[in-house]
């Protein structure tokens, strides 16, 4: 478990804190999703997860383990992986399997144990055709695979991910959001999913909004996207399908808010009005 005590943060130039009195325990194999509007906290606060930040206040244990003491943070970062939004700033080598390789070959890992992990994540990610190509020749959508694939030869038991898919095509985004799926229910991690797209947090188990370094909102899609009008206040829009399922509650079908899919809408509307 990842457990967030109370923390604080506040950047050097800045004179006010970019996180306030934050809390939250994040189990192995939840699916979170993080959002909030721009400014919010939501990079700051996910970059504690693994020590790449460390709190000015409160504290951050992975498994029992202080981000804190710099002792711990190896052991952390194994257990802790993380891909930046821009991939172009976490590929290092000459080649797709040279660059999945770069991590477990820090760690000091057996040959035999770097080639297991390296050919996992290439088919993990469905990269194997691509194992000899240059990075620099990859699209957005096989670079973003290609990081993933390095945080996979990590052997990670979380993973958290800085809208990995902003930077992407309609259908680049999809082919990145089923594989963080897949690897989700395969590898039984946990999820940590910033996003700014607000049908991928659907896919969540729980959905936690940050508004000005603070908690503004959690719970599951369902009851956060119930609300339009509080998310609205920040500046937040809504699903398409929790758009309509909350106009439907205003005006006077309030069992329908909280509807996270077309069939889930269609369930509880025959509920509410049955076919004769």
């Amino acid at each position: 478990m990842i457990k967030v005590e109370n923390i604080s943060h506040q950047y050097a130039d800045s004179d006010r804190k970019a996180l306030s009195e934050l809390s939250l325990d994040i189990e192995k194999g939840r699916f979170l999703a993080v959002i909030g509007p721009n400014g919010s906290g939501k990079s700051t606060f996910i970059r504690h997860l693994n020590g790449l930040f460390l709190p000015c206040e409160g504290r951050v244990t992975v498994d029992g383990l202080d981000t804190l003491d710099e002792n711990n943070l190896r052991a952390i970062r194994e257990k802790v992986a993380f891909v930046f939004q821009n991939p172009d700033n976490q590929i290092v080598a000459s080649s797709v399997e040279e660059d999945i390789a770069f991590g477990p070959e820090n760690l000091g890992l057996a040959p035999q144990e770097i080639d297991r992990r390296v050919e996992d994540a290439l088919a993990a990610c469905n990269l194997t055709a691509l194992r000899d190509k240059p990075p620099y020749l990859l699209s957005g959508g096989e670079k973003q695979r290609l990081a993933i694939a390095g945080a996979c030869a990590m052997d990670f038991d979380y993973l958290v991910l800085d809208e990995p898919t902003s930077m992407l095509d309609p259908l680049l985004r999809q082919q990145v959001i089923d594989l963080i799926c897949k690897l989700h229910k395969t590898r039984q991690c946990a999820i940590v999913f910033v996003t700014n797209i607000m049908e991928e947090a659907l896919l969540a188990d729980d959905v936690l909004v940050l508004r000005d370094g603070r908690f503004f909102a959690y719970g599951p899609p369902q009851e956060v996207f119930a609300d339009r009008l509080m998310l609205e206040e920040i500046g937040l829009g809504l699903p398409q399908i929790s758009y309509l399922a909350a106009l439907l509650g205003e005006a006077g079908y309030p069992a329908l808010r909280g509807a996270v899919s077309v069939d889930e809408l269609v369930e509880k509307t025959l509920e509410v009005r049955p076919c004769k």
